[in-house]
């Protein structure tokens, strides 16, 4: 059987307020011919499909398109499980329909999933099925595939599945031990004769960050890399999006990472997915697919002034590249330069000035300098130039007294104490 794994699509996302929609177009795309090139069988999505709960009707619109052109009419399996940033409940609201077509949406760990009520050789099925598992019957394929599925476990619903199908004693244990518990449960639905895999969204200790994941914290801590299930022969998780293996783990596991790089922080990280072949009751084999959709993002460093950045457009450096840009100068751009420089090229992204003091050490030599005169230098340097109009440095003003006030009632009060 070949499986291909991916993870953190975050559908709808921007860049500064940049669509980056038509990227995640051509990723699906280029996912759907990998597919196809590749004669997967079985797609798992590791969850954070969409950026946000409430998720634009247009990113919706492509995630209903890439399950289609994925599953090829119940030909090949596709299963989509929740991340952090999905909305369970309308992730899976057209689960109906898409049993159908071989897919399966799991939201919730509590969910309990049923076999379907047809069996046919032609198209997808699922042989047997419960609470976070199932069997599924894959055209093609000689065996079947027993997948584990732990959609994003918040404590809440971590204790929803242990009350429901463990012992209650289990609820008092540690985050890392109640995932270990269910993970335990699962795993007693694997067998010899099957190809058997897990996946889940959630932060697994060892894993590298980036600036685009928003953290799982209070709610979902980290987990030990060693409690994944046992007799699992791959491991497909979401959540980090930098393409990595765990190497603490027992058995393989791995983040695919997201299809685009979604902050500065990926400068330069190829992006992929993972295509897993594997047979009953023999190790997996692993290969990283580069992918090839989507602007990278860059760091320009101009420390030759804003002659250097002319000249580097005029080449054509980085031009499908998102840009954050840092420029050594001696005085502020002006608001035309700004406006220039955007408009050569409408995918810079930041423009951060470094000025010779700031080299030193001395971001704002203070003396002789007015608070009005202080706010309106930082406002200059952190915004490439632009003036703050007097409405601004009059709010600015107006909460900094407000601050001062405040300091002094909480002395006052002190004081009276």
């Amino acid at each position: 059987m070949r499986i291909l794994h991916t993870s953190d699509w975050h559908l709808g996302r921007t860049l500064d307020g940049r669509s980056r929609l038509e990227e995640q177009e051509h990723f699906i795309d280029e996912l759907c011919r990998i597919v196809d090139e590749e004669r997967v069988d079985l797609v798992l999505i590791a969850g954070d499909i969409f950026d946000t709960p409430n998720p634009p009707a247009k990113a919706e619109e492509l995630f209903y398109e890439a399950l289609d052109q994925l599953s090829h009419a119940g030909e090949k399996g596709v299963i989509a499980i929740a991340g952090n940033h999905d909305n369970p409940e309308r992730l899976c609201a057209s689960s109906p329909l898409a049993l159908r077509h071989g897919i399966v949406l799991f939201g919730q760990p509590k969910e309990i999933l049923y076999p379907s009520s047809y069996l046919t050789p032609e198209r997808v099925a699922r042989v047997a099925a419960g609470q976070g598992w199932i069997e599924l019957s894959i055209p093609g394929c000689s065996h079947p595939a027993v997948v584990a599925m732990l959609p994003y476990p918040s404590e809440s619903r971590l204790n929803e599945v242990l009350s429901s199908s463990l012992d209650e004693k289990a609820l008092g244990e540690g985050y890392s031990l109640r995932v270990e518990q269910i993970w335990q449960n699962l795993a007693t639905h694997f067998r010899s004769d099957t190809v058997n895999l897990a996946m889940s969204h959630l932060f697994v200790q060892g894993g590298v960050e980036s600036d685009s994941e928003r953290p799982i914290v209070g709610s979902a801590p980290a987990v030990e890399a060693q409690i994944m299930p046992s007799g699992a022969q791959y491991v497909a998780l979401g959540h980090l999006h930098r393409p990595q293996g765990i190497k603490d783990a027992l058995v393989p596991t791995r983040y695919s990472g997201s299809p685009l790089a979604y902050s500065f922080s990926e400068a330069g990280q190829a992006k992929s997915v993972m295509l897993i072949e594997a047979y009953p009751g023999k190790p997996a084999i692993l290969k990283e697919i580069v992918l090839s959709s989507g602007h990278p993002l860059v760091r320009w460093k101009a420390t030759e002034g804003l002659a250097q950045v002319y000249r580097w457009i005029e080449e054509g450096r980085d031009s499908q590249a998102w840009i954050d840009m840092e420029i050594h100068l001696t005085s502020a751009l002006s608001p035309q330069e700004v406006q220039n420089l955007r408009r050569l090229r409408e995918r810079i992204i930041n423009i951060r000035p470094i000025f010779p003091e700031m080299e030193k050490g001395k971001v704002f030599e203070r003396a002789g300098l007015s608070i009005p005169e202080l706010f309106r230098r930082f406002y200059r340097e952190r915004s490439g130039g632009a003036e703050p109009g007097d409405e601004l440095v009059e709010f600015f003003l107006s909460l900094l007294e407000e601050h001062e006030e405040a300091d002094s009632t909480v002395a006052e009060g002190v004081e009276s104490a």
